[in-house]
């Protein structure tokens, strides 16, 4: 990739990036009063997060049992109210244990 391209790629991105951030800011003149909305804009980030998220944890191990048991680890202890700690290590501990179990077979 020659630096021109990257130069443009960086500038695209960054100005896709300024619109997204100028646009709420250039529509929305008064304080935003349905509750509807409101909660829509409120959940946004966490379901980018989510999505772009996702699709990493399906992928991040050897094998799909192993992710898929780091994900629903997770899960179970974060909806138990755990620690980010607790939760991440358990998740890997179970990816660990799960990708050792499958490598035995």
């Amino acid at each position: 990739m020659s630096t021109v391209h990257l130069a443009a790629y960086i500038l695209v991105m960054a100005g896709t990036t300024y619109l997204i951030r100028l646009l709420p800011l250039a529509l929305f003149r008064r304080e935003i009063t349905s509750p509807f909305i409101r909660s829509f804009l409120f959940y946004i980030p966490y379901a980018c997060l989510a999505a772009m998220t996702f699709p990493a944890i399906l992928s991040s191990a050897d094998t799909h049992a192993g992710s898929v048991a780091g994900f629903l680890t997770a899960v179970v202890l974060a909806v138990r109210k755990k620690s980010l700690l607790t939760v991440a290590l358990a998740a890997c501990a179970a990816v660990f244990i799960v990708e050792r179990l499958i490598t035995l077979l």
